[in-house]
């Protein structure tokens, strides 16, 4: 029996990697899996060998004062997918602690096969990360269509298979009265999968929503949780006694409410994809502290941190970074939104336009799974 070893740093690669996943076990059900995942993963039966938030570390400043945990931590995990002997190694995102453990694993046992998905946004800073990345990723598969060049420059084994969270796919019909309730507008707030996040953007959201409150009637705001954090999530509102605020953490259920918004707020990520997709009108959200932003705006080559307005190379989702993130300055920008049906529109007529050039004919993670599933031959 062929045995893979799922390597996830936070809850976005954690899903990604249990798509790819449970497509690979529809083709090919004679492999041993053992992970560093989190929910998605394990609810397909993967066991992960620790808790996922035990290294879901934000910023390079927390990364400095935890260099020590976060050492002793790769090097357990090092020692464990060796100890676990897999034929393949499948590292999924957060390049800094993936790659990290997959070079020290390559050296140990050069005959663990590996393969990244999600490259490294060498297209954003660090590209000559690439000369190094080839020394000990056998193969790398890639969402965007435009990342081929950075790879393929450096003779690097690499595959465009386009992103599983732009595939459409059928959705069970769920009852959300009882969630929103009848002739209640719906706006969805994503207030991000980790506790720094959330501890930063929840304040600002929830003043926010208090603003919205004073000029919109019947409106409804519901926060798409990881189960982890909905607790914390739920705090926050209940400090702030908002009575028109809920919150989902199952995904089937976050895709239906998606579905039935009228606007979003989203935290800086992936799941721009999905409202994108979804065809849901929106504005992004982030703040770091201080230091980390001039750190990371000393670095960065590109003007967006959005990949809708980075594939597009100007603003067509709002980003409010920053000191513009503020709860003032949200609540504007979502007022002329709801306010201008044409500016709606405008965006929505952009934002397919973009995503039509990201998307692939069929299904990526299909397209991953039988990719990871040659190696295996």
């Amino acid at each position: 029996m062929k045995k893979i070893f799922i390597l996830t740093g936070e809850p976005s690669g954690d899903k990604l990697a249990s798509k790819v996943i449970a497509d690979l076990k529809k083709i090919n059900k004679d492999i041993q899996y053992l992970s560093v995942g989190g929910e998605n993963l394990q609810s397909l039966g993967i066991k992960s060998i620790y808790n996922l938030k035990e290294i879901t570390y934000l910023g390079f400043t927390k990364v400095l004062l935890n260099i020590f945990k976060i050492n002793k931590k790769i090097n357990e995990t090092v020692k464990a997918i060796v100890d676990f002997n897999p034929h393949l190694l499948f590292t999924v995102d957060s390049p800094d602690f993936t790659l990290r453990v997959a070079e020290k694993v390559k050296k140990l046992n050069p005959k663990i096969m590996t393969i990244h998905y999600v490259a490294p946004q060498v297209w954003v800073w660090r590209e000559n990360r690439v000369k190094k990345i080839k020394n000990f990723i056998d193969h790398i598969l890639l969402l965007f269509h435009f990342e081929k060049k950075y790879f393929e420059k450096e003779n690097m084994s690499c595959e465009f298979v386009g992103h599983p969270l732009l595939q459409n796919k059928e959705r069970e019909k769920i009852d959300l009265n009882q969630i929103i309730g009848k002739n209640k507008a719906l706006i969805s707030v994503f207030s991000g999968s980790r506790k720094s996040e959330i501890n930063v953007l929840m304040p600002i959201l929830l003043n926010f929503i208090k603003l919205m409150n004073e000029k919109y009637a019947d409106m409804i705001y519901v926060f798409h949780s990881t189960k982890e954090y909905s607790q914390l999530v739920q705090s926050f509102i209940n400090q702030s006694n908002l009575s028109n605020c809920e919150i989902v953490s199952d995904d089937k259920i976050k895709s239906h409410i998606l579905q039935k918004s009228i606007f979003a707020v989203a935290k800086s990520g992936t799941v721009s994809l999905e409202i994108s997709n979804a065809k849901i009108p929106s504005i992004i959200i982030y703040k770091i502290n201080f230091i980390n932003y001039l750190i990371v705006k000393s670095l960065v080559k590109t003007k967006f941190v959005n990949i809708i307005n980075i594939a597009a190379n100007k603003e067509i989702i709002p980003e409010l970074l920053q000191s513009n993130c503020n709860s003032k300055n949200i609540f504007k920008h979502v007022s002329s939104f709801l306010e201008d049906s044409n500016k709606i529109k405008e965006q929505l007529n952009l934002t397919q336009e973009i995503l039509n050039k990201l998307k692939i004919n069929g299904s990526s993670s299909e397209l991953a799974s039988l990719s990871i599933n040659k190696f295996l031959q």
